[in-house]
């Protein structure tokens, strides 16, 4: 309405000039001159003078007008109206405010910082508005890189009551983007206490009480945000789980033993599929001695998404029974998503650990030539040594290793980041329950063309023709030197691939 308004008035004036451009011309041009007859009294004018004598009674009038409202003013203060002369004016004082004030919002908009800070404080001048010009004066000094004066603009609006919460958060925001937590933290709590229902002071306060690991006041912060309907009651469970397993981690590097446990159980209860709270719950059950309520856990957890983690917790819960006796009881996780990969190397390092290496062979399928990464084709070459084949063949496999993709990885969602175990904070970016269990993207650098050369110079994965001798059983010693010449060889080539965590041990075992 105003911008509608303000090109009204342009139009306006554009015209007005313009006829009195054209009648001055007019005058000037004709051959006479204005003739005025007051009274009976004639009065002549020249040309210029004509043009002379218009824009004076043009001005004459103005000043009538405003004479006349001055009088009606005055008249009316001498009726009692006190206020009225001082509204006269202060009339006019607003209309330039006004003015002064919508010029630099649009200055603003248009990211013209140093003009949006001259009309702000041309606005203060006849307004007398702090709580509305100082607002506009620290972000015009923000986008003008001023940083000093706009800091000292929020610390105005910190005086007004009205504006407290305005003030805090601004100077909350240059404290995070100068790197000042430990102040923007304080400023972020004081933000939230004045204005709880505000979501992104709520989820600035939530993420640096998680840098600080602060996951008491963070549960806190979490429970007022769903208090006042800021997040969303599942979104909620899986955020409070990640904070209760947070506590628990604590707990027991602070030796609570007790205070873990029970931690990590209702972290389990509040997002059963949460995969390092069900390791961390399924342990605490078996510290208690519930061996039922570990293996539930870990069921529950595997048929939502498998995870070599949740294997080796579920082989901990039976850590004496024999090879033949693991792969019976590990039935009962592995026919929940029996053509999922997790499930069909476990199952293929069980028969290993038991010395079936064709049944190893088939647990495996194509797996290596569909969705090959650097484990499961380590574990064929594993097969491949317990089978007998030479060891060109095993060299073989284990330098295609050092081309195919790692697997899935804990991978940060905001940044993309892979750490090498799950935390509730990213590393790299410091967001807060983003990490996920996925594969990562293939990296667009170039392999050596000598690693790719690698499978032809140690040996080819297909030639099974070679001299064999008396068949070799792989070990668990054999598995773990070929992992470790994988991972060594993949770190060395391609050092730009993140590293992954090592699975326990416990998973093929022998008595």
């Amino acid at each position: 309405r105003i911008m509608i308004w303000s090109l009204i008035k342009i139009v306006l004036f554009v015209i007005i000039v313009a006829a009195l451009a054209y009648g001055a011309a007019y005058l000037l041009d004709s051959q006479g001159g204005l003739q005025v007859t007051v009274m009976g009294t004639e009065y002549n004018f020249g040309p210029l003078q004509s043009v002379i004598a218009v824009l004076l009674l043009v001005f004459a009038v103005w000043l009538l007008f405003k004479i006349l409202g001055l009088l009606v003013a005055t008249w009316k203060f001498l009726n009692g109206d006190e206020t009225a002369i001082s509204r006269h004016f202060d009339r006019n004082r607003e209309k330039k405010g006004l003015e002064a004030l919508s010029d630099g919002l649009m200055a603003l908009a248009s990211g013209e910082g140093r003009v949006a800070m001259n009309k702000a404080a041309k606005a203060e001048r006849y307004l007398n508005r702090p709580e509305v010009t100082n607002l506009l004066t620290a972000q015009a000094a923000e986008m003008a890189g001023d940083r000093r004066k706009a800091e000292e603009s929020y610390r105005k609006l910190i005086e007004n009551e009205r504006t407290r919460f305005v003030g805090v958060r601004g100077i909350m925001r240059q404290k995070l983007a100068e790197g000042d937590t430990e102040t923007a933290y304080q400023l972020a709590q004081k933000a939230f206490a004045l204005k709880p229902k505000h979501a992104e002071t709520g989820d600035t306060l939530l993420k640096l009480q998680a840098n600080r690991e602060d996951w008491s006041g963070a549960r806190n912060t979490l429970s007022t945000k769903l208090k006042h309907g800021q997040i969303p009651r599942d979104l909620h469970k899986r955020r409070d789980a990640v904070l209760a397993l947070s506590e628990a981690k604590e707990d027991i590097a602070a030796g609570r033993t007790q205070e873990a446990q029970e931690s990590a159980i209702e972290a389990n209860r509040l997002s059963p599929d949460l995969i390092p709270a069900a390791v961390m719950a399924a342990h605490a059950y078996l510290d208690q001695g519930k061996k039922r309520q570990a293996s539930r856990v870990l069921r529950k957890a595997w048929e939502a998404q498998p995870h070599p983690d949740l294997a080796a917790a579920f082989a901990a819960i039976e850590p004496d029974e024999t090879p033949q006796q693991r792969i019976k009881r590990f039935g009962a996780l592995t026919r929940l998503q029996p053509d999922h990969p997790e499930t069909r190397m476990l199952l293929a390092e069980l028969n290993v650990a038991a010395e079936d290496f064709p049944q190893a062979r088939r647990s495996l399928g194509d797996l290596v030539e569909s969705e090959p990464t650097a484990r499961s084709v380590t574990l064929m070459a594993a097969i491949e040594r317990g089978e007998g084949a030479s060891d060109s063949v095993v060299k073989g496999w284990l330098a295609r290793a050092l081309t195919v993709p790692r697997g899935p990885q804990w991978i940060c969602e905001n940044c993309q980041h892979i750490h090498a175990s799950w935390q509730p904070v990213c590393n790299n970016c410091g967001s807060f329950d983003t990490l996920e269990w996925k594969t990562p993207p293939m990296s667009e650098v170039a392999m050596p063309g000598g690693v790719q050369m690698l499978p032809l110079i140690v040996g080819a994965t297909e030639d099974r023709t070679g001299a064999r001798g008396v068949p070799t059983v792989a070990t668990r010693s054999d598995i773990e030197e070929a992992e470790l010449v994988s991972d060594d060889s993949a770190d060395s080539t391609a050092s730009n691939r993140p590293e992954t965590s090592t699975r326990q041990d416990t998973i093929t075992a022998g008595p």
